[in-house]
Order: structure tokens, then C-alpha cells, then sequence
């Protein structure tokens, strides 16, 4: 499915404001507020977008967060598929490059994050080797794509 620029409208809306109403989302397109909620229902249904909380890590306690690049010699996907079920992973991408996936932690303390990596991350079969690149602080992030 490609979006239309109805559609680019409305993610554009979203992505600045999730909980924006179907009445102000009606407003910026020109649409009733029936037909943009069926639109953007469309466009959930399709995983074009999910509306979502975000959270701040920190603000909940867990101020250690590192990205953790992984190597491996066998299916990537069952590794990734492994990696993704540990506690702490929030997120797991496949990558081309020296590593082969990046699993992003949070943690409470800093021998949580050793645990992870050490107990859980490289005991994964498959799992080569694994490096951690603990953050100091987050300095963007992005919600907004370009080109929506």
C-alpha cells in the first residue's frame, strides 16, 4: 500500500500528535470525521502506523541503556528471534556490516546490563560474539519521518 497525500496528512498529524481527534485530524484534511477514522483504521490495520505511548526509560527507573552488537554464525533470524524474548531487550534489528544484528537494553543498574550480556545474550546458540556500546544520554529521537 502507498499512501496518498490524504494518508500523508494524516500520518503527518500523527506522528506530531497521537492522540490528535478524529475532528482535528478532519480539519487538517479536508475529510469527515468518519472517513478519517476509517482511513486511519486502514492504515493500522495495514502496520502503515501504530499509535502508541512512548516512554523515557530514566523516567521509569531504568537509567542504563546500551545498544548491543551481536555476530553469529548461523540463522540470523533465530537468533534475532531469541534475542527478542531476554529481559531488557527492547528492540532487535537485523544489520549488514561487522555485526550481523543490534539488540537496544534498558536496565535498572549497570550489573543488569552484564547480566543480560554476559548470562542471557552470548549463551544464545549461535552467538559469536557480542559487544555493548552503553549510551551516556539520548540526543535525538525522532518521531517525525521525513518525506510523510
Amino acid at each position: 500500500m502507498i499512501p496518498d497525500e490524504i494518508d500523508r496528512v494524516l500520518l503527518r498529524e500523527l506522528q506530531r500528535d497521537g492522540r490528535a481527534s478524529y475532528t482535528a485530524l478532519a480539519e487538517a484534511t479536508g475529510l469527515s470525521a468518519p472517513a478519517v477514522r476509517q482511513r486511519v483504521q486502514r492504515l493500522r490495520d495495514e502496520g502503515v502506523v501504530q499509535i502508541v505511548g512512548v516512554t523515557d526509560p530514566m523516567a521509569l527507573g531504568l537509567p542504563v541503556m546500551a545498544l548491543i552488537g551481536v555476530r553469529v554464525d548461523s540463522d540470523v533470524h533465530e537468533v534475532a528471534d531469541r534475542i527478542s524474548e531476554l529481559p531488557g531487550v527492547i528492540y532487535v534489528v537485523l544489520t549488514a556490516g561487522s555485526f550481523d544484528l543490534f539488540a537496544e537494553v534498558v536496565c535498572r543498574e549497570p550489573a543488569e546490563l552484564l547480566a543480560v550480556l554476559n548470562d542471557h545474550v552470548k549463551r544464545v546458540p549461535g552467538v559469536t560474539r557480542a559487544e555493548a556500546f552503553t549510551y551516556f544520554g539520548i540526543h535525538t529521537h525522532r518521531f517525525a519521518w521525513p518525506g510523510v
